[in-house]
């Protein structure tokens, strides 16, 4: 009798765990194989400047895990096995060189007389947003949870358009395609809503003029004002270990620091894996990988499918990030005390440097200005740093993977190595500016540079954390190909995961979760 597993799965990231608790927990018996020491791919929690002082890796925002499928169904035995949030009703704010400020918390009359104080033009539209966002809200998570097949899109588009008639339909189709600038030109007046809302685009690679980005911003600030945001209590990484608890109590098993090297095929068919130590693993149902579309390619040696083969490697990666991860004395002491409440602050003073930032990086320069994610996990989670000190996590966006110069023609350097420290300072001043005496608050520091980020992970390419860019032309149906945004590939029982995969990037695990319940049929 054959001991081969159901299914093998390479990679141990959020979306591998997510496919692999649900298979098991329907009797599959499944094998998990990382090449990293540790699961969890970009969501993982350590103490990377001082003792004592939690650090998130990449990821921090928990919000799309906690409303997600996945956790829907399987939250109560998560919850089991230890997985514990952090809410928090003040999601996130944005910082101007003016001195003003806007935040987003889940109290709608908050925040509406905060919209007001820029406009009040922006807040009657701000309010029509509110009011509609929970019908709209229905039509938009419907899409973003379906399959990506033609049946789940027929039965989609017929729903939307009995409910919505066919203009609403026809209005809902032109603003997926609308850029940032383009929905926030014709919906606020106030260049401070603006570019609070448009700071939302850069977490994925939406500058503001790139089409199809206007969902994004518009999604994070109507989900913020109604749920907030949920952080992991004690570190994202509570997510990852619940999941491998629950995998490993229905049968299943995790082998990290085992990288893959081949997957290999007979008659048209995944049969299983090779192992760097020489070992093979068959699988007797599905190989699924989660690794980039490149990495699928050189695993097989090819699909045997030319279109499938040439979208694989034509597949374009977003810019990347820098982290930098302080630990803290105090809170930074910004010039709006009220600052100090919200989990991000969003320093990206307006739409033209944000499309400046990204155009620099695309360009492969260290931008001059770059945006600042200034997260405050320590407002939210006090456990995360000891007794009165606090965390920072700061993300620098964007970067480019590779450099070719510096766009204040400041740093000479064209190596990470090199330019890490001052390219960190170049951020750092910026947040100084904004928070006066942040660094002699400074009690550790560590820079995670984008060369750092894929090192790590192989799927982050050039330090892309969302693996791979969602513009129109590679998402929906065509992430990462047309034809294959199911999980399916061109060779019987191989199957592909994660974030390059619809529907994307972020932590809501929804590539995984909709592959498993393909694969187990429920």
């Amino acid at each position: 009798m054959t001991t081969d597993p159901d299914a093998i799965i390479i990679g141990a990231g959020h979306n591998s765990l997510a496919c692999a608790c649900h298979l098991a927990s329907h009797g599959w018996k499944v094998a998990v194989y990382e090449q990293a020491a540790e699961p969890g791919g970009a969501v993982k929690t350590g103490a990377y400047t001082l003792p004592g002082f939690r650090h998130d890796w990449a990821a921090m925002n928990l919000s799309l895990f906690a409303g997600s499928a996945f956790h829907t169904q399987h939250g109560k035995e998560l919850a089991e096995h230890g997985l514990a949030f952090a809410p928090t009703g003040n999601p996130f704010a944005s910082v101007f060189p003016d001195g003003r400020w806007l935040g987003i918390s889940n109290d709608v009359a908050l925040t509406t007389d905060r919209v007001r104080a820029f406009s009040e033009a922006d807040a009657k539209a701000w309010t029509k947003l509110t009011t509609d966002f929970p019908s709209e809200a229905e039509t938009i998570f419907g899409l973003l949870g379906s399959p990506m097949n033609r049946r789940a899109l027929s039965s989609l588009g017929w729903n939307t358009w009995r409910r919505k008639g066919g203009g609403g339909t026809l209005d809902l189709a032109r603003f997926l395609m609308m850029s940032p600038r383009a929905w926030l030109d014709q919906t606020f007046e106030s260049d401070h809503i603006k570019a609070t809302l448009a700071a939302w685009g850069m977490h994925l690679d939406f500058a503001p003029d790139i089409a199809g980005g206007a969902l994004f911003p518009y999604l994070e600030a109507m989900a913020g004002q109604a749920f907030g945001m949920v952080l992991g209590q004690g570190g994202a990484d509570t997510a990852i270990n619940a999941m491998v608890k629950m995998l490993e109590a229905h049968g299943g098993s995790i082998e990290c620091g085992t990288p893959v090297t081949g997957i290999e095929q007979a008659g048209g068919r995944a049969t299983g894996i090779t192992l760097a130590d020489g070992r093979f693993v068959g699988a007797q149902k599905a190989v699924i990988a989660n690794v980039t579309p490149a990495a699928l390619l050189k695993l097989t040696g090819g699909t045997g499918d030319a279109r499938h083969e040439a979208a694989m490697q034509g597949f374009q990666h977003a810019p990347g990030t820098m982290m930098i991860h302080l630990a803290m004395d105090a809170l930074p002491d910004w010039k709006a005390p009220e600052l100090k409440q919200f989990a991000y602050v969003h320093i990206a003073p307006s739409m033209d440097q944000m499309a400046r930032t990204y155009a620099q990086a695309k360009a492969g320069l260290l931008p001059d200005e770059p945006v600042i994610v200034c997260g405050q996990p320590t407002v939210v989670d006090p456990t995360r740093a000891p007794d009165g000190k606090h965390v920072l996590w700061l993300q620098i966006r964007m970067a480019p993977g590779t450099i070719k110069g510096d766009a204040a023609g400041k740093i000479k350097a064209k190596s990470w190595t090199k330019a890490a420290t001052p390219f960190a300072d170049r951020a750092l001043d910026i947040l100084e500016g904004y928070a006066p005496g942040t660094r002699k608050k400074i009690l550790g520091q560590h820079i995670v540079t984008p060369l750092m980020l894929e090192t790590d992970n192989p799927n982050l390419v050039g330090g892309d954390q969302v693996c791979g860019s969602h513009h129109l032309h590679q998402h929906f149906m065509n992430r990462p190909a047309r034809g294959y945004a199911d999980g399916t590939t061109p060779i019987r029982n191989l199957y592909h995961t994660g974030a390059a995969v619809w529907p994307g990037g972020g932590t809501g695990a929804g590539p995984g979760t909709l592959l498993a319940k393909k694969l187990a049929g429920k």
